[in-house]
């Protein structure tokens, strides 16, 4: 099926909204930790026992740093997890977004230069926006 301009800009400008509904959204994942509290006496330090727990930690990396926050049971828990599943649905629609983008700018025309002039002004610019750097003197 051939898609139309005016098709892919409908669908564009319903991907918008949607974005603009997503709402709170954060990336990163949660974890489930059994820990082992370190106390000899305690029932986490028998071989088989699995720890304490379980416990819940948000983990995401930011600008190339790890960070990671203990999440309590219940509505704490429950708001990132929404939250990470809105930045999956984000995500998925700033994918598609640049899909149908892709698609609108190879079936949008080419505009036209009708004199001469103004072509080889169009070149000459293009040259040197393109050329080496090393080749400028």
């Amino acid at each position: 099926m051939q898609e139309t301009l005016e098709a892919l800009e409908l669908q564009r400008i319903k991907l918008h909204q949607q974005l603009k509904a997503v709402g709170d959204f954060r990336p990163g994942i949660i974890s489930v930790n059994f820990r082992k509290c370190g106390k000899k006496n305690c029932a986490c330090a028998r071989a088989g026992h699995a720890g304490h727990g379980p416990q819940y930690l948000w983990n995401t990396t930011q600008r190339g740093q790890s960070r990671a926050q203990n999440l309590r049971m219940g509505p704490e828990l429950e708001k990132v997890r929404k939250e990470l599943e809105n930045h999956t649905i984000f995500l998925r629609l700033c994918q598609e977004l640049v899909e149908v983008n892709e698609k609108i700018c190879r079936l949008r025309p080419v505009q036209e230069v009708k004199d001469e002039k103004g072509l080889e002004a169009l070149k000459k610019k293009l040259q040197k926006q393109f050329s080496p750097r090393w080749h400028k003197k």
